[in-house]
Formats: structure tokens, sequence, C-alpha cells
């Protein structure tokens, strides 16, 4: 089925573009909170094993990068000391063996997933000795969605191998954007011919599918500069383009300073850019799935929004609704049942914690029933682009107008703007409220009102 995507009005645009959440989690990850221990972790690992045989999802975070890109928003360590690496390896795999000792051998993987950082900066043998490790710990069905983040500068052909020999079968390549200019203003200098080599061996080694990375609003950016970049990438058409908002947020990330921010492009020209790139995607042929993604018609993306299986984590959009979620190493975020638990963020307290034989978990949440019937709602706007009122009723047996009274009140902004459209037994999304989900699901958000009293600690929304 062709889908129609509306005119963009910036101006509306405009209007909506404050700090929102990006609902890789409900509640988000400011609620989380360090009175919940390592301890809890352990007695809901154990709980959530019994009986329990919904598949698993695997995050390995891998922090390390040689150089320090300016705009990275990640949880980084910068080094070229090789021995840091084979450090980290050693303590990431005594935590992935703890973890292994709670789990059911009955429960398969489904998804693995390495991010960072920068997973391409181990060498080839590291990627097979972590792979051959993680593969004889769980049981991994054989059609696992098998994915990694790539950097193109310093890969080699032997590693792009490596990973296809050890099971993977998509990459994320990062290219932020093709001007030498603003490679340069952000410390990343990536060679075109750098990417299109990356592309083609991944094309050579029966990768099935190729996701791409840009980020527009990086300091040096023109609307025209970036248009270029689009027009390139939609010629090297990949399964999948994600396109984010460079947040500029020194204050969390001191290191983005080294930003001139007289350089970065105005709130306005952002906007012509995001509707550039809207645009631009979706007449070369990608769907647009929301938030920061676009995919061909034939993805698995694509296909399970539209079978409305679409499902929303911290590794962002996924087809992997029913599976439970561990994550390894530092800062890495576990989500399972109804309980979250996120590691400790730095080098030293991850160490201490594992090396002492207990879980590295840092803040984390156990959700309440309110928690639960909201965040499937929040899900329902983010991955669908509408609630079934009717199913959430007969679901957690309430009065849906009653329950969110507050909650629909907000929404009427919406409804007068023409952006949802309120039908009996339904709350759709239309029109240009397409691209404002995040603005949308903000209304049912009950945390929100307290969050916002203090600092912003959510990125802006365009």
């Amino acid at each position: 089925m062709e889908r129609m995507y509306p005119d963009i009005n910036i101006n509306l645009l405009k209007r909506f573009d404050k700090p929102a959440p990006r609902y890789t989690s409900y509640p988000t990850a400011p609620v989380f909170s360090s009175t919940y221990t390592d301890k809890q972790f352990e007695i809901d690992l154990i709980r959530n094993n019994d009986e329990n045989r919904n598949p698993l999802s695997l995050y390995v975070h891998l922090p390390f990068c040689d150089t320090l890109c300016y705009f990275c928003g990640c949880t980084t360590v910068i080094t070229s000391r090789r021995g840091r690496i084979s450090d980290y390896l050693a303590v990431l795999k005594r935590e992935i063996a703890r973890t292994t000792y709670y789990i059911n051998r009955n429960r398969r993987v489904t998804q693995i997933h390495w991010g960072g950082g920068t997973p391409s900066y181990l060498t080839p043998e590291e990627i097979r000795d972590l792979s051959n490790f993680i593969a004889e710990r769980f049981v991994v069905a054989p059609d696992v969605e098998h994915s990694v983040e790539i950097d193109p500068r310093g890969l080699t052909y032997k590693h792009l191998s490596a990973f296809r020999e050890s099971g993977f079968n998509r990459i994320s390549i990062g290219v932020q954007d093709f001007d030498q200019r603003v490679q340069s203003a952000v410390n990343r200098e990536q060679p075109k011919d750098v990417t299109l080599q990356t592309m083609q061996w991944a094309k050579d080694l029966g990768f099935l599918g190729i996701n791409v990375d840009l980020i527009y609003g990086l300091p040096l950016q023109t609307l025209e500069s970036f248009q270029h970049t689009l027009d390139e990438i939609v010629s090297l058409s990949p399964e999948r383009i994600a396109v984010f908002n460079f947040a500029y947020v020194p204050r969390i990330k001191p290191h983005q300073k080294l930003i001139h921010s007289e350089d970065l492009p105005s709130p306005e020209v952002k906007l012509q850019m995001l509707k550039a790139t809207i645009e631009t995607l979706t007449q070369g042929g990608y769907e647009y799935i929301g938030m920061d993604h676009f995919a061909k018609p034939n993805d698995d993306l694509s296909i399970a929004q539209r079978q409305k299986t679409l499902h929303r984590n911290f590794q962002g959009y996924s087809t992997l609704a029913r599976s439970d979620l561990f994550g390894f190493g530092m800062s890495a975020v576990s989500h399972f049942g109804t309980v979250y638990a996120q590691n400790m963020k730095t080098l030293p307290a991850y160490y201490e914690r594992v090396r002492n034989d207990r879980f590295a978990t840092q803040v984390g949440y156990r959700m309440n029933r309110d928690d639960v019937i909201r965040k499937h709602i929040i899900m329902q706007i983010m991955c669908n682009l509408e609630v079934d009122t009717d199913a959430i009723e007969h679901r957690f047996d309430l009065r849906f107008d009653e329950y969110f009274e507050e909650g629909l009140k907000q929404l009427q902004e919406f409804e007068l703007l023409g952006l949802v459209l309120r039908t009996p037994g339904k709350i759709s999304v239309v029109g240009t409220g397409r691209f404002l989900l995040r603005n949308i699901a903000m209304c049912f958000d009950v945390y929100l009102p307290k969050l916002q009293e203090t600092q912003p600690v959510f990125s802006r929304a365009l």
C-alpha cells in the first residue's frame, strides 16, 4: 500500500521544537534510581527466569574509540592503548558468564547488537573471540538478527570478514555528513571513498542489511550541503537510514565545547534540513518509520509497522517485541519483565563491581501497574501511530477517558491542529503529527511535569 506524506509545515514544527524524551523506555532513564541495587537486580533476574520462555535480545557495549568525535553523545573511552581493550574484554566476559548462570538454556537469542563507542575498533581476532564466547553461553537462533555499529575509518576487509564469519548479518555505518568542512569541524574526517568501500565489502560478504547514520544540525552544515549528502546516500541505496538531530548539550557532554556554537545552523535552518530529509528520503523510495528512522518498503521494520508488530527499546526500533533485553558492558541497559537496570557508567566502577563477582547495576527501576499501562500506550504511538482505546480498556480493565483525563486534555491541542484524530475506540496520529511522535507521547507521561521542573534532561524534539 502506497503511503502519502503530507506537506511539512515548518511553522507548525517550530511550535513543538522543545525538549522531549526519545521514549526508548518508559519510564524514561531520569526516573531510574540508585536505590535499585545489584542485589535487587539479582533477585529480579532469578524471578524473570522461572518458567520464562521469552526470547532474548543481547546488547554489548564496546566503548573504545581511537579519536573523539566532537558531536558524540555516547558513553565512550578514547584510547590508543590496546591493553585497555583487552582488560575490558576480560571483565566483559566475566559479566556475561555471571549473567548466563541465571538464564534458562531453553531461551533462544533472537537479536544481538554490538554498540559503542566503536565495536569495529576491536581486532579481527578479538571480534571472533568475543563472538565465540557469547555463542558458547547462549542458544543463538539460526535466524538471529546480528548487528554491529561500524566506523569505516581504520576498518579493513579482515575486520568485516571477522564480523560476517561470526554470524553478523547487519551493519550500521556512521557517515554523519559527506561535506569535508563539516567533518573537520567535528573531528571526524571520513572521505566518501572510505564509506563506499565499506558498503561494497559488506555487499560482497553477504550482509543482509546496511544501515547508514546521518546527523543534521552539525557545525558549518547548510541546507544545500546537507541536501547533497542526502542525495548521495539515496543513490547508494542502503536498506535503512537513520537521520539524527544533533543535540548540542555541552553542559552534559563537556567535549562538545570544542564545537564553536556560532558555527551551528540556526533552529530555522535545522527545521529546513529536517523537511528536506523527509521529502528526499520518502521521494527516494523510503518509508518514514518514525522519529529518525527510514526504511525500504520490503525491510523488516517497514513490514513490522504495517503489521503493527513494531517495537521500541534502547537500541531504537526493533521487530522483536517479546524479547527480554540484557545489556553487557559499562552503561549498558537491561529490560526484562517490569525491570530496568543500567550498569555503571565509568570503567573503574564497572570493573570494581564485576571483579568482585557482583552485578554492575548503578541505577534501576521496577515498573508499577500504571507504568505498564502508560508504556503500552506510548509504544503504540511511537511504533504504530495509533492507540486502540477499546483494547486498552479490555486489557487493563479501566475506562480510558477517565483514567487518562489529564492526558486527553493535553492531547486536545494536537487534535485542534489536525495532528491527531480521535474516533470511537481509537486515537490516530495523522498528517504532520507523524513527525511529532515524541510530543504526542508526552501527553501520557505522568513523570514529565516533575522532570521538567529541573534543568532540561532531554534533547530537543526536532
